[in-house]
Parts: structure tokens; sequence; C-alpha cells
């Protein structure tokens, strides 16, 4: 019971990503190339579990679980996912690739998603497909991998939105009647985290080769050198207004 009771306590703490400290970061560059990576810094969900875990259970061979890799994002899913998948999304989860560092004991567990798309219009797709492909039934792993990094989980709330890309704008517009749907799903595990007094911080970064000359987002920071959009806030302040996360640049 106690390897069975530690296993559903650390999916429980990886896979929803109201335990996670969420960065997106786009890397605009001058040739029209752009770095795109979700990362999902989970360690002070473990931290808090630690705490809660008796000495008997943190001894368990589960709990001394270390990882330190990255692989490409295809190979890491299931058959049952890849059976499902079109030529396009085939393409676009082979270039991109999921990095886990992970130390249980020393309350370390990092995800990361990485993808370069070649144009704007190849981005905008990776952003509108991305979502889909996470929200199709994953059952198991082929390497056991993904039974504990869920890039389902991570990343299915990137459904919210809608994008448009350009060599001169970016626009994100959340989509108010998925968001609904998404807290509906989620609210259990938004109540238990806030009861665990963990936090919610949720952060985009975007980085251009030139300065930005437009942002249409109050809460949005403009670095001094202007190329540089930062935007910061967390679930608490996105369900009251997701309209936050609206945000239109133009460069």
């Amino acid at each position: 019971m106690k390897k069975i009771s530690i296993c559903v306590i650390l999916m429980v703490a990886c896979t929803l990503s109201s335990c996670v400290d969420i960065v997106e970061r786009y890397n605009f560059k001058a040739n029209g190339t752009c770095d795109v990576i979700y990362d999902f810094d989970m360690s002070k969900a473990v931290a808090v579990l630690h705490n809660l875990l008796s000495d008997s259970v943190a001894a368990t061979p589960q709990f001394a679980m270390a990882k330190d890799t990255v692989m490409n994002l295809y190979s890491a899913l299931p058959d049952s996912t890849q059976n499902k998948m079109s030529e396009e999304e085939v393409k676009l989860a082979q270039g991109s690739n999921l990095a886990i560092n992970m130390n249980l004991k020393r309350n370390l567990m990092n995800v990361s998603i990485r993808h370069e798309a070649n144009s704007p219009s190849e981005l905008e797709y990776y952003l509108q497909r991305m979502s889909k492909l996470a929200n199709y039934e994953q059952e198991g792993s082929k390497r056991g991998t993904l039974n504990m990094f869920n890039a389902q989980q991570l990343i299915a709330g990137q459904d919210c939105y809608a994008y448009q890309v350009t060599n001169t704008k970016f626009i994100r517009l959340i989509d108010k009647a998925k968001f609904n749907k998404f807290l509906k799903k989620t609210q259990s595990t938004f109540a238990m985290a806030k009861a665990m007094l963990i936090e919610t911080p949720y952060k985009v970064v975007l980085n251009f080769a030139r300065p930005v000359k437009k942002i249409d987002n109050k809460k949005a920071v403009l670095s001094a050198d202007r190329k540089q959009v930062t935007l910061k806030t967390n679930m608490d302040e996105l369900i009251k207004n997701p309209n936050l996360m609206n945000i239109e640049i133009d460069f």
C-alpha cells in the first residue's frame, strides 16, 4: 500500500497544473524563427508533499527516483497516442523535445517542452495544435515516462487560447467558454492547492529581435530596450478575470 500511495501522491503533484510554476517563453529571432518553451517547475509542490510523508514512505525506492534527460517528444508518447496522430501532428511532435530533471529527495522536479518554429505560420500552427495533441487519450507509456510526467495534463490548458502570429504581430486571446470548462474540470485541484498554501504563478516572457512598437495589455512589462515583454499573473487572478492573459504586440 505504501508503494501505491507514494505513486498516487507524486502523480497528483506532477500532472496537475495548479501545483506548478508555469513559464511560457518565446524567443523571436531576426530570421523569422522562434523558440517556444513551456517550463513547468513542480519543486514547490513536491516539497510540500515531502513534509506530509512518513519516514517509511519517504524511504521507499519510488521516492529515491532521479532523472535528468532530454528526449524527442514523439518517442515519449505511447502507441495509443501515436496511432491517433495525423502526419502533420507527427512532424510537430518529432520537432519538439521533452526535458525532465527530477530528484525527489532534493525536492526537484522540472519538466519542459521545447519547439523551434521556422516561421510565424509554423509557430501559430504549433500553438494551436499542441493543445489538441495534449488532449489525446494517453494510457500508459512506451518507456513509463509519461505515467508521471503527463504532457496531456501539463499543456491541456493551452486549448483555452486562440493565436495569430505574423512577422510583425503576436496576438493571444482567451476563449472564455473553454476556460470555464477547464475550470470546472480542475476546480477541485485548485481548491486543494490553495488549501495547501501552494501558489499558482503563471508567467509569459516574449523576447524579440527588434524593439516592440505597441502592447495592448496593461499588466505587461516592457524592458528598457523594448525587446522583452513580461506578463505575470496567477490562477486566482485569472479565475476572476480571464482577460488578463489577452495580449496583442506589434514589433
